[in-house]
């Protein structure tokens, strides 16, 4: 007999978006980083390419060890492309996660140790140097990654401290929502310091009795209502779900196999919730109760209360609670973002 799990999500809010939700600052970003290296300690998992064994060769040569490709007949070594991303204002020493991808016919990279690899940027550059053990990616053993894997080596210069101006690019074309956050930052100043250039861009004077950062900081907090698209991103190796606090879902139904999910609105006012009665717990139809607090997780009934919107936040708790499958879990935010009830980018990450 199949066991029945039940959500039920009571909703009597509304939330809105920021501006560093819906745009970005020119200038400040990523930059990304490649580079070749040679994976060993591999299991007779590697690869016997040309280019490996000429790699291997030279590395011992550097080594004072000198020895002929033709005798080189390990398959404990694999070739490989690491990439990875440089965030804006990394200083020397900081940490941050490579990715590790087989270029020849290795089987499996998994439990490979990275030796010392320089990453360098388009402007060929070494700015970070990477090296350890590999974890493979599930369902792809040739690819995979290293947490904080590689070491900050040089520094992307940009001085922001002497900037006066900066520009907002939006994530998304629109008009209306240009001119919103136009006057939003006008009114917040009590100055015309934005002006939006075109649909995507908006230029922002700074004030002189102000720090750069201060005033980003003003600016990016600033509330603003829009439809653009949040994201969540799911990963799928690591079981990781990372999403905003703050991104609703609209009521929606939804009944698969071995459990249940409905979201609905509550017929209270927000006010009732505080209600001593409906503390104790009161039955509003559909077998559904309601209660100041969310009631006790069982294996045939799940509730949980919100006095505003419920956000993917909030559902993925109770699924993680439920002990809900991954794939159970992907295919659920699918289902609601195919309904319309989710407004949101899923990035599935395997």
């Amino acid at each position: 007999m199949k066991v029945l799990l039940i959500i039920f999500i009571l909703i009597t809010s509304i939330w809105a978006q920021s501006i560093k939700d819906i745009s970005n600052i020119v200038g400040i970003r990523d930059n990304q980083l490649i580079g070749y290296g040679l994976v060993v300690g591999l299991a007779g998992t590697g690869d016997k390419s040309q280019f490996t064994m000429q790699s291997l060769q030279n590395l011992l040569r550097n080594s004072y060890i000198k020895i002929p490709t033709s005798s080189i007949k390990s398959k404990n070594i694999a070739a490989v492309m690491v990439t990875a991303n440089l965030p804006a204002f990394a200083k020397q020493g900081d940490k941050i996660r490579v990715k590790i991808s087989a270029i020849g016919d290795a089987k499996s990279i998994n439990n490979g140790e990275l030796l010392l690899t320089q990453l360098k940027g388009v402007d060929g550059n070494v700015y970070a140097l990477a090296q350890g053990r590999i974890v493979a990616t599930k369902g792809n053993l040739t690819t995979g990654f290293i947490y904080d894997g590689a070491t900050i080596e040089n520094e992307v210069n940009y001085n922001l401290k002497d900037e006066t101006s900066l520009t907002l690019s939006l994530l998304h074309n629109s008009a209306k929502t240009a001119a919103t956050v136009e006057d939003k930052i006008n009114k917040r100043f009590g100055k015309p310091l934005a002006f939006a250039t075109d649909t995507r861009t908006i230029e922002v004077k700074k004030p002189k009795n102000i720090s750069m950062v201060r005033f980003i900081s003003i600016i990016q907090n600033i509330p603003i209502d829009s439809n653009i698209k949040k994201k969540v991103i799911i990963d799928v190796n690591t079981g990781m779900i990372i999403a905003g606090a703050n991104i609703v879902i609209q009521p929606v139904t939804v009944v698969r196999d071995n459990f249940t999910i409905r979201i609905k609105k509550s017929p209270l006012n927000e006010k009732d919730w505080n209600n001593p009665m409906l503390n104790k717990g009161e039955d509003i139809g559909d077998g559904v109760k309601l209660g100041g607090k969310p009631v006790t997780v069982s294996l045939n009934n799940v509730m949980m209360n919100s006095k505003g919107l419920p956000t993917v936040s909030d559902l993925l708790r109770s699924m993680r609670v439920m002990k809900v499958p991954m794939g159970d879990i992907i295919e659920t935010l699918k289902l609601i973002k195919s309904l319309g009830a989710l407004d949101v980018d899923l990035e599935i990450r395997k």
